[in-house]
């Protein structure tokens, strides 16, 4: 059959859908990428916020319409939270989060994926939907035992649970097999790894494990709660293959705030974290999310935020705005936001994220970094390549249209900003000039690039 698959929402979305289309693809199956034509979608949907739902919905319409013949299984959190809604979309089949992994299994046996006839050719990953992925997203963990007032998704993922070790080894080997240079550790509560298995370091271990007894040229973690982290955790970056990149959920820069929110941490806790992190390793970037507009946030309390993540002069900031959701503590704490006083304190976030990513940029200015090149557009008659460093910066370079730089890491010097990104050249390959006069941040060039 020809599967397209489909995802929304975070990285561990984006590693089971990833991971579908491997196991469908050595099952026999074709993957498509949108515009083929497909006999089946699979669509990873997500709720976290009511925006997230309603494009999940959208989606699932608009495949309805244009692709009327398509069989549409629908997978996900809000799957898992409101079934019967999606049903009325008119899809063949809701799977909840619980059966996801065993997705394949399920369409066979309940005859929605039909058996592959016998002269059937096997899509490899350079015919899928994923053709020119660099790095693979691999989920090692699902489900969360947090209990932060404003998130649905512990509703939706249910407790935690961690992958075993052996099994997880063996697909980062098959992924490196596969030609990924980078893998990305993903889960719920990543940070929570091995806890369930009585492992109170359990991610240190399987970091260590996997470094030890895989070639895999580059491991990068997804996003950990502070909390589960200390000191000691910082020394695993000592081997270089582990990627200088931490992405730590704040949520909010006031105390206050962050008592409502049910959140396990302070801001002298979070900052004490931040600065044992720099000084194991000084070049890491650390990004981390911000809420605006959670129920009760005074002005006071929204100006102490803004002053803790300019001092701590976070590398990224990822901004979103409160949203109410059914089943979680915060739906009915009293002194909801107006929607347009989140909006102009998201405003007022973004324009303090695009300051701190600019001066973490311009920290690398003139120095060489590695950087793992995924994608190439056309620039006049040259080539813009598009990649990331070890520590998240977006990376540009042009070279001549004759150069291939697909899924290889090669040493960057680093020039000059651009919004969002850093410009830089390839030592030892040719490089015509850049078509625009380079210039900070503020300059008049157009945004490049994305994470």
């Amino acid at each position: 059959m020809r599967i397209r698959l489909d995802s929304i929402g975070c990285r561990l979305n984006i590693g089971e859908i990833e991971a579908m289309a491997r196991r469908f693809a050595a099952g026999g199956h074709r993957i498509v990428g949108q515009g083929d034509e497909a006999d089946l979608c699979v669509f990873n949907t997500c709720t976290v916020t009511a925006a997230a739902s309603s494009k999940s919905r959208q989606f699932i319409r608009q495949l309805r319409r244009r692709s009327p013949k398509t069989k549409v299984v629908v997978t996900g959190c809000l799957a898992e939270l409101e079934p019967a809604g999606l049903r009325a979309l008119d899809v063949d089949m809701v799977v909840g989060n619980a059966d996801k992994d065993h997705l394949p299994e399920i369409l066979e046996k309940r005859g929605v994926l039909e058996s592959k006839p016998d002269d059937a050719v096997s899509s490899g990953p350079g015919d899928s939907l994923f053709s020119g992925r660099t790095r693979a997203f691999l989920k090692v963990q699902d489900g969360c035992d947090n209990k932060c007032a404003f998130c649905v998704v512990t509703i939706a993922r249910g407790r935690g649970r961690s992958l075993g070790a052996d099994d997880i080894v063996s697909e980062v080997r098959s992924l490196e097999s596969l030609g990924y240079r980078e893998v990305v550790l993903s889960g719920v509560h990543l940070g929570s790894y091995g806890h369930d298995l009585g492992q109170s370091r359990g991610l240190e271990a399987l970091v260590r494990r996997i470094l030890g007894e895989t070639d895999i040229q580059r491991l990068r973690l997804s996003s950990l709660e502070p909390w589960d982290l200390d000191s000691r955790f910082f020394e695993i970056f000592g081997n270089r293959r582990l990627l200088p990149h931490l992405h730590l959920p704040l949520q909010s820069g006031c105390d206050a705030t962050l008592a409502r929110m049910a959140r396990r941490t302070t801001m002298r806790e979070f900052a004490d974290l931040v600065g044992s992190a720099r000084t194991t390793v000084p070049d890491i970037s650390i990004s981390t999310d911000i809420m605006v507009g959670f129920p009760g946030e005074t002005d006071a309390e929204f100006e102490a935020s803004i002053a803790a993540v300019e001092d701590i002069a976070f590398s990224r900031l990822h901004v979103f705005r409160f949203s109410r959701r059914n089943g979680t503590r915060a739906a009915g704490l009293p002194n909801q936001i107006p929607g347009s006083v989140a909006q102009e304190r998201s405003r007022r976030l973004h324009a303090v994220g695009q300051h701190l990513m600019s001066a973490f940029h311009e920290r690398f200015l003139g120095r060489r970094l590695r950087v793992l090149w995924e994608d190439a557009e056309a620039h006049g008659d040259d080539l813009r390549w598009s990649g990331l460093t070890d520590n998240y910066i977006r990376v540009l370079a042009e070279t001549d249209a004759g150069t291939d730089l697909t899924n290889t890491v090669t040493e960057v010097d680093l020039e000059a900003c651009v919004p969002g990104a850093v410009l830089g050249s390839v030592p030892g390959v040719s490089r015509p000039p850049f078509a625009e006069k380079p210039q900070r941040e503020s300059g008049r060039l157009p945004v490049l690039g994305g994470s």
